[in-house]
């Protein structure tokens, strides 16, 4: 019997960590039109590696030096929330900061942010 695949980062590469699970697309990265950024868009995606490790997702892509991203962070700087369509539907996401947004658009080859979906968002079917 095979593991289950987690991908904390829609689209990005998966984990078959089981503490992935409560994560399971909890990221995502939009490109600067406000678009969530799939892998038809932008093949790479599939190239950035994802683990879970004390705390912290961690990213890892080719050429690279990785990147660590706090999993639970109180959100109440509504200051970084905007609203994003996956699909039809408009989710509440929290930017991850400039740090993350160079860390993905330099690996991606187009600029783009790291978004969390936000904690108070009810579950939605995402889009194949």
């Amino acid at each position: 019997m095979s593991m289950p695949i987690y991908h904390p980062v829609a689209h990005c590469g998966g984990t078959d960590n089981p503490q992935a699970a409560p994560y399971e697309r909890r990221w995502l990265l939009v490109h600067s039109g406000g678009q969530w950024l799939t892998r038809g868009i932008c093949p790479r995606l599939a190239d950035i590696t994802v683990e879970l490790r004390f705390g912290y997702l961690v990213m890892r892509a080719p050429g690279m030096l990785r990147i660590d991203i706090p999993l639970d962070v109180i959100e109440d700087d509504d200051s970084v929330r905007e609203a994003i369509l996956v699909g039809t539907r408009a989710v509440d996401v929290v930017d991850e900061g400039e740090l993350a947004a160079a860390w993905v658009s330099n690996f991606a080859g187009i600029p783009c942010r790291l978004m969390k979906v936000h904690p108070e968002m009810e579950p939605f079917d995402w889009p194949e």
